[in-house]
């Protein structure tokens, strides 16, 4: 990591901590020690051996969509990329950062930079169907039920144009997959609006470029969709694996705290905050989270507890992410060090 991304990081955490720290305030209170009484430490193991499972289903799916192209990606390697990739992830809005960081990976396994592209693109773009439909299923339940549930208009409409503008990018992407004119019009449209004040030279390569890379890409995605359905299938369904782990950790949270599980209402708090969480206001949505996990959960946990699952959700799901990433990056940045000094040897040696 550069100073820069230790920097976000930096403030991503700090965020987090702060509004924890805050959250835990509010909800400490006398009942708080009954509750902690009740603790049951093999629940929260499980959870936390539950992230780790969800990330092998991750390396799983990039694996065999890289696979069903012909390419033999290592396991290890693929889970090395997906711990590595959470560190990025946790300073970036929207923790949209780890894909460059999976596509690097992939270059490095012999994967061309255009399949690698293709594969990590298709993997957001399966997140985005799976969330865009269960998501719609929550915003309904909640319209219908907003009354019941304590939450208003204020709450729902936003998460209903979330949901919108979720389904939006899926079907824009879907078009643009047919029609690469459009997608390539609509990329010069957006760099000709930030690139105004540009010589006109510079500006006539930048377009050359992106008809370029749109070709490039477009011939990617057309022969991975084209040849590469079984690796379309194992993604699609190593994606519900890995979002219905990451939803059930807290509900085993919740065990671990003698609550009941509350799978239903549980997993509808779990996708409006993934949906919120796609919001990009803060580094690793930290804050964000932290404030729309307590204000969900509160609706059907005892207050004086929700703090308590709201620090426990955060240190599995962010902190834990940070700590594996750590270590990933330090195995990639060895590598990428030692690479470095083989090819200067090699030099010298022909020198």
């Amino acid at each position: 990591m550069d100073k820069s991304q230790v920097k976000w990081l930096a403030i991503s955490v700090a965020f987090s901590i702060i509004v924890l720290v805050i959250v835990l305030y509010f909800t400490i209170d006398e009942n708080t020690i009954t509750y902690l009484k009740e603790l049951q430490p093999q629940f929260l193991v499980a959870a936390i051996l539950l992230h780790v499972l969800s990330m092998g289903f991750w390396a799983a799916r990039i694996k065999l969509m890289s696979r069903s192209l012909g390419y033999k990606v290592p396991f290890m390697h693929c889970l090395n990329m997906v711990f590595a990739n959470l560190l990025i992830a946790a300073v970036t809005p929207s923790q949209a950062g780890g894909e460059p960081v999976r596509i690097h990976e992939l270059y490095r396994a012999d994967v061309p930079l255009g399949d690698a592209t293709a594969i990590v693109i298709l993997e957001r773009v399966l997140d985005g169907i799976l969330l865009g439909l269960i998501g719609g299923i929550a915003v309904l339940m909640l319209w219908l039920g907003s009354e019941e549930l304590g939450l208003g208009l204020g709450i729902t409409l936003p998460l209903a144009f979330m949901w919108i503008m979720i389904m939006g990018f899926v079907i824009l992407f879907a078009y643009s997959v047919k029609n690469p004119n459009f997608l390539k019009n609509l990329v010069k449209k957006i760099s000709g609006f930030l690139t105004k004040r540009w010589h006109a030279e510079k500006a006539e390569k930048l377009m050359n470029n992106i008809d370029s890379e749109v070709d490039n890409f477009h011939g990617a995605l057309k022969n991975y969709i084209g040849h590469s359905k079984i690796g379309l299938l194992w993604g699609g369904i190593f994606t519900i694996l890995y979002w219905f782990n990451e939803f059930f950790i807290a509900s085993l949270i919740l065990m671990g705290l003698g609550q009941a599980p509350h799978i239903i209402e549980s997993f509808v708090a779990q996708i409006i905050i993934a949906i919120i969480m796609m919001i990009p206001l803060t580094p690793g949505s930290s804050g964000i989270a932290e404030l729309s996990a307590t204000s969900l959960y509160s609706l059907f946990i005892p207050s004086s507890i929700v703090g308590i699952f709201v620090v426990l959700w955060r240190i599995i799901l962010y902190y834990m992410n940070i700590f594996m990433g750590v270590f990933a990056t330090v195995i990639i940045v060895k590598r990428e060090v030692l690479r470095k000094a083989i090819k200067k040897r090699i030099s010298k040696n022909r020198d």
